[in-house]
Parts: structure tokens; C-alpha cells; sequence
């Protein structure tokens, strides 16, 4: 397989009846199976959190104080400029993702050792990973989703006219909003030129930096307080490193306590885990104090200088700012300067310059229609491909006389265009539909298709565009819902074609897909009567044998349907 991401590894604890389990996922075709209600499902909502998803305190396992889940991914340099610019860090191409969820609710998130709110990870992890099930068949109806899919199927050919046309566009808004201002401001101009210079030295002469108001209020505000900080961080340091009653001194002591009593109850152990943390966190914290009291120095030259500046800052954003906070308002001003010799040369140009500006609109204007006719053309020409193609894989799945269909509809090009038909995203409209018998009508997605023939329409479309496009893992919750036979076979043939260029998912209850595993999972439950446990455990050959005949017969040691297992296993060759 080629270079891409993938996910290395899942750990789940306390999520749902699952008390602890781990699984270390392959890079082909992984299969999770097992008898209903065994907890496969809480292994995709494990994930499903540390994707950054919706997280709920009925999801603790009762009894527990919080759920932790973790994933690791394996990521591809393209990621790792995103995860820079939050502070992560990637262990060689290994990525640690982590969502805890406590019992009152709350919910924590980090991404490479940094804490991060839960719509981070989602950003994070959106290019890695696909999720298909209900939902993600709730998403496909929407027309922004089917253009989304379409674009990506078209790669380079759609993307490189797509981004030609979004600058021309952008060029084209820009022009717009300059010959509006320009109009706007065509009685006032010379009080408005007058102003704009007068700011501009003003700003020369600040020469302020990004951050400097908040930076400046808080170097004030530490040497205003040198001897209260001194004070504080000594005595907390006192407190903590006293050799007869610091806090270090007593947690240490109490750490020999129960280290004595190591190996004689489970209880007593995650208490002394507890402590042990508390220890090394204090220790932390005690250096931290001692490193911060030594650096603590007085500066009265220091300190005027700072409150001259500060008054200098705030004098300015009272000329020339706003009500926001001085850091906010600082930027918005280096935004005014920077364009505002341009905007003193739009001011002074008046009606001429505004009748350069229309001319120059009129000719992007062409250059963009120009630009959407070709990415109509290239969305036209991946549509009609797209179609074939998906038709071809569903008809294999149960579906032999249904058609798919992605239609383009453009604008009248040759006509007069609205303002309101040209967006960001092109002039097109483009809806998926699904013909169920010949010459029936077209319906569009989500309206002539069950939910069962929805997931076998994504997995035909997936196995299709993961060729010009692929994401790095796929998953599949309930791909193979109303199918049995023949073609739950092809489901799983299409599954292992998907693999050859990701990593794939999938939660099944059809041994004539689990039988195309790369790496098979099977989910077990056991109960005492109080606790439910479950836990996963990767299947080796005689394994599988075993479990695939179980799906079949619904029952152990049944030697025809081991027979039929073995022949199914032989599939893969």
C-alpha cells in the first residue's frame, strides 16, 4: 500500500460493557464480529470520540469514574503541519489521540500530548478517517456532500480548475467591494485622505507589535507585585519543601506506607498510584517555584518604561481604535496601515480610477465565466465516469438492475448571469440519483433506497473514488444490512478491492464478508450474574475456522459448517 495514514491502534476503558480492551489494527482489511450485544458497536463509539464526536455520561461503564479513550494513528507528513500549529507532537510518524469522558459529563480531549477542545480533534482527524454508517447515509443526501464526493473523484482534473476559478472569484469580489467603497466614500474623500495620512504617521511612529498590549500589561503588572510574588513563591516553596512538615516530606512518607502493603489489595494500589502522582506532579511544581523565585528581580526603570508605553498604546487605540480589547484592536489597526496607501490612492483617483476599476471588473468577469464553463466541463465529464463506475459496483451487491446517476446542472452560460450564480464552489448543482428498474424514474438518494441499500451505495461509490482519491482508513458499520448470499461475498470482495489502497473497518454479522479479513477481531461477553466484561481478541487461522462456522451455524462444533468456513476462507487465495 502506498504511503498514507492509518490507524495503529485502539484502547478502550470503562466505555459501555466494555471494561478494558486493545486492539492493534492491521493496514489491509480488519473485521470485527461477534454474537449481538458483545460491545462491537462501543469499539466505533470509542472512536467515534476520539474523532472529536459527541460525548455523553451514559457512555461510562457503570461504576466508573470516567471512560478513556485512545487512538493511534500512523500519520503522513501532509498531516503534520496541522498538528505543529496546535503543539503536537508526533512520535516519529506516530500519533496519540485521547478523549476521556467522566461520569458527570465533562469531557477532555488531547491530540499529541496537548489539551485541545473536541472540535480540534475532529479537524485533526477529519482527513484521516471516513465513518460510514446511519449517520454518514444521513449526510450523503445533502447536495454539498454529493459535490464533495464528486470533486474528489474528479481529483487533480476538478481540483486544479476549482482553485483557478476561486482566485479568479476572489479577484472578482475583491474589485467589487473596492469600486462600492470607492462610490461610497466619493463626497468625503479629502476629509477621509486627511484622516488616512495623519493615522498613517501616527502608526509609523507607534512602531507597535502583535501582542504588545497584553504582553506589556502583564510585565507591569509582575513588576508592580515583585515582592508579593517573591512572598507567595517562597512560601509555597516552603510549604512544599519543608524537611519536617512539607508536603513533598508527608507525601513521601506516605508513599514508603503503602509501597509496604504493595501486592496485598488491588484497592490499596490504585490509591498508592494515585498518591505516587500527586508526588511527582508536587515535585514538578516545587522546581517550577524555585526556578521562578530565583528569576524574580526588581526594575523601576523597567517598570516606568512600561507604563509610558502603555499609556502611549491606549492613547493611540483611543484615537483611532475601537471598543475591542487592545491586542484586537492593534491588529485591526496594522490591517487599516497596511492598505491604507492604497485606499489614500483609490480615494484620490476618484471617478477616473473608479471607471479603471469597472473596465478591469469587466474583463475578470469574462476570465470567471470562462473559468466556470471549464469546471462545469471537468465536473461533467467525472460525473458520467462516476456513474458507470458506482453502477457497476452496486449492481454486484444485490442491486442488478439499479442505476446511479450524478448529475450536473449548470447555468445557461451563453445567457445573462445573476450575480447569485456564481459562488465559491462553481455554478453547479450537482444531485445523486438512483433508477430502480429500467426506464423507472430517477429518484435522488435517500428517497428511493433503504438504509441497507444506502451503505452498499456508499461502499460502491468509496471503492470507486478510494482509486483517484483515497483517505486513509474506512469504516463500515452495518455495509452489510439486507444482504446474504452472493452477495454478501461481493460485499466482501469490494471490502478487500478497498483494502488494496486503505486501511479498512468493518463491524459485520455476515461470515461471507468476515471471511475477506486481513486481521480479524472477534468481540466476546461474558457474565457473572453483576458484571458484564467484554473483550477482543485477534483471531489466528484455526481461529477463524472456528468463528466463521459459528456465523454460519449459529452454534459450536458443527464439522459442516467448519467445512463451509474453510471454503470461504479459500476465497481470499
Amino acid at each position: 500500500m502506498s504511503e498514507r495514514s492509518y490507524l495503529e491502534e485502539i484502547s478502550i476503558r470503562n466505555l459501555g460493557i466494555i471494561e478494558q480492551s486493545e486492539l492493534e489494527l492491521g493496514r489491509g482489511l480488519n473485521v470485527l464480529t461477534g454474537e449481538t450485544g458483545a460491545g462491537k458497536t462501543m469499539i466505533l463509539t470509542a472512536l467515534s470520540l476520539v474523532l472529536g464526536g459527541k460525548s455523553d455520561s451514559s457512555l461510562v461503564r457503570h461504576g466508573s469514574e470516567r471512560l478513556i479513550a485512545t487512538a493511534q494513528f500512523s500519520v503522513t507528513s501532509d498531516s503534520k503541519e496541522q498538528l505543529d500549529e496546535i503543539g503536537a507532537e508526533v512520535d516519529g510518524s506516530s500519533l496519540i489521540v485521547t478523549r476521556t469522558v467522566n461520569s458527570d459529563g465533562k469531557s477532555k480531549a488531547s491530540c499529541g500530548g496537548v489539551t485541545v477542545p473536541a472540535g480540534t480533534l475532529a479537524d485533526v482527524t477529519e482527513p484521516l478517517i471516513e465513518i460510514h454508517g446511519q449517520s454518514a447515509n444521513s449526510q450523503i443526501v445533502k447536495p454539498a456532500r454529493q459535490r464533495e464526493l464528486l470533486d474528489r473523484f474528479g481529483g487533480s482534473a476538478i481540483s486544479t480548475t476549482l482553485k483557478s476559478y476561486q482566485d479568479i472569484y476572489g479577484q472578482y469580489l475583491e474589485l467589487k467591494d473596492r469600486i462600492k467603497a470607492m462610490k461610497a466614500s466619493a463626497n468625503k474623500r479629502d476629509g477621509e485622505i486627511a484622516e488616512l495620512e495623519e493615522f498613517l504617521a501616527a502608526w509609523a511612529k507607534l512602531k507597535a507589535v502583535r501582542n504588545e498590549a497584553s504582553t506589556v500589561e502583564d510585565d507591569i503588572k509582575r513588576l508592580s507585585s515583585v515582592e508579593d510574588l517573591r512572598i507567595a513563591s517562597s512560601g509555597a516553596l516552603g510549604a512544599l519543601d519543608s524537611e519536617e512538615s512539607g508536603a513533598l516530606t508527608l507525601l513521601h512518607s506516605a508513599r514508603r506506607f503503602l509501597d509496604a502493603a504493595k501486592g496485598k489489595d488491588s484497592r490499596l494500589e490504585e490509591i498508592a498510584e494515585r498518591v505516587a502522582e500527586s508526588l511527582f506532579i508536587l515535585d514538578d511544581a516545587s522546581s517550577d517555584l524555585a526556578s521562578y523565585a530565583t528569576g524574580l528581580e526588581a526594575d523601576p526603570e523597567k517598570l516606568d518604561h512600561l507604563q509610558s508605553r502603555k499609556a502611549e498604546l491606549n492613547l493611540f487605540i483611543k484615537r483611532w481604535g475601537g471598543v475591542g480589547s487592545a491586542d484586537d484592536e492593534l491588529v485591526s489597526l496594522a490591517a487599516k496601515a497596511k492598505s491604507g496607501k492604497e485606499s489614500i490612492a483609490d480615494l484620490r483617483g476618484g471617478d477616473e480610477r473608479i471607471a479603471e476599476l469597472e473596465k478591469e471588473l469587466a474583463q475578470v468577469k469574462k476570465l470567471l465565466l470562462d473559468a466556470a464553463q471549464s469546471l462545469s466541463a471537468a465536473r461533467l465529464s467525472a460525473a458520467t465516469s462516476l456513474s458507470t463506475s458506482v453502477t457497476t459496483e452496486i449492481q454486484a451487491l444485490a442491486m442488478p438492475h439499479t442505476k446511479f446517476f450524478v448529475e450536473v446542472a449548470s447555468p445557461d452560460y451563453a445567457s445573462a448571469l445573476k450575480e447569485s450564480d456564481f459562488t465559491q464552489l462553481g455554478c453547479d448543482e450537482i444531485a445523486m440519483q438512483i433508477q430502480g428498474q429500467v426506464d423507472g424514474p430517477k429518484i435522488g438518494l435517500g428517497k428511493g433506497a433503504s438504509g441497507g441499500e444506502m451503505s452498499r451505495i456508499m461502499l460502491g461509490l468509496e471503492v470507486v473514488i478510494a482509486k483517484s482519491h483515497p483517505v486513509g482508513t474506512y469504516i463500515f458499520d452495518e455495509v452489510d444490512a439486507g444482504v446474504g448470499g452472493k452477495a454478501a461475498i461481493e460485499v466482501g470482495k469490494r471490502l478487500h478491492a478497498l483494502a488494496q489502497s486503505a486501511q479498512v473497518i468493518v463491524v459485520t454479522h455476515l461470515p461471507q464478508v468476515a471471511a475477506w479479513a486481513d486481521t480479524h477481531f472477534v468481540v466476546k461477553k461474558s457474565s457473572d450474574g453483576s458484571v458484564v466484561q467484554s473483550g477482543v481478541a485477534k483471531l489466528g487461522q484455526s481461529e477463524r475456522v472456528e468463528e466463521i462456522a459459528r456465523m454460519l451455524a449459529g452454534l459450536e462444533e458443527s464439522s459442516s459448517a467448519r467445512e463451509h468456513a474453510a471454503e470461504l476462507l479459500a476465497m481470499r487465495g
